[in-house]
């Protein structure tokens, strides 16, 4: 049986290793199938594409894009789609081009709670010019003191409610699934069990994206337990959803869920690479 892992990220968006880093991590952890996924972001996917092959895995063209929902900011993984497909390309740059003014915001918000200088501070920790996340902020304030570790910084701040959120327009549902249908490619949703819904909101959420065009939800997260990912892989075949499968390895120490450690999916799921292969 091989092993996929179908998210995960570089320094071309925030992660902590180059992407022919992460491709020889990921084969060196038995991983077959790979997908570099960075948010909003193409630019690594040639050299993880060379990686892959002297390392001898198969690597799936991926993107993580930000998407408006409702009041929510959601997370779609594009996988194996054409790289060179230029609406898809255009869609991304569209969806990157927000990230600077939203970064901005975020530092006025986090000096206005008596964090100053944090916008300056996260572009300490940016691996990539092109993008500026919630994630390098989180690793200015755990450096500065301000927290113990990055998953306290979502707890306190950057999120709905606390200090450091604003809110912001990305692509909606619709766009973002046209874009990767567009190239060829399967839209995902990820990590379905971090959204701040109900479960009537769950079940609404994943109606309007199967609905929108919508191919797959991560069932095997980093973010779930096993408890959802076994409700999951429920709500994927009621909805008549593919199920798919991703560590959201972003670096060693900061991930607590390595590359290719997730367990095989649920049985009685589709597998999402059986909508491309």
């Amino acid at each position: 049986m091989l092993r996929y892992d179908l998210h995960c990220h570089s320094t071309r968006s925030d992660g902590l290793c180059a992407p022919a880093e992460v491709v020889l991590r990921a084969a060196r952890r038995g991983v077959d199938v790979l997908a570099l996924t960075d948010h909003d972001e193409l630019a690594g996917l040639p050299e993880a594409i060379d990686a892959a092959r002297d390392a001898g895995i198969a690597l799936v063209p991926g993107s993580e894009l930000s998407v408006s929902w409702e009041d929510l900011t959601l997370h779609v993984v594009a996988l194996a789609f054409d790289p060179g497909d230029s609406a898809l390309a255009g869609g991304i740059d569209s969806i990157r081009s927000g990230r600077s003014s939203r970064a901005r915001r975020i530092g006025d918000s986090l000096a206005a709670a008596g964090i100053p200088g944090a916008y300056e501070g996260a572009l300490g920790y940016v691996t990539s010019e092109r993008l500026v996340s919630r994630t390098h902020f989180a690793r200015y304030l755990v450096d500065a003191g301000y927290v113990g570790d990055v998953k306290d910084v979502f707890k306190r701040y950057l999120v709905p409610g606390k200090p450091g959120y604003v809110e912001h327009e990305w692509a909606t549902l619709a766009q973002a699934i046209a874009w990767i249908h567009g190239a060829g490619g399967v839209a995902v949703l990820a990590h379905p069990g971090r959204y701040r819904v109900d479960a009537r909101g769950l079940r609404r959420l994943l109606a309007d994206f199967r609905d929108a065009g919508g191919d797959a939800i991560e069932v095997l997260s980093a973010s779930h337990s096993p408890a959802q990912s076994a409700e999951f892989a429920t709500l994927a075949r009621l909805h008549g959803l593919a199920a798919s499968t991703g560590s959201d390895w972003h670096g060693p120490g900061e991930s607590w869920l390595d590359l290719g450690d997730l367990p095989p999916l649920p049985a009685g799921v589709e597998p999402v690479w059986s909508r491309w292969s």
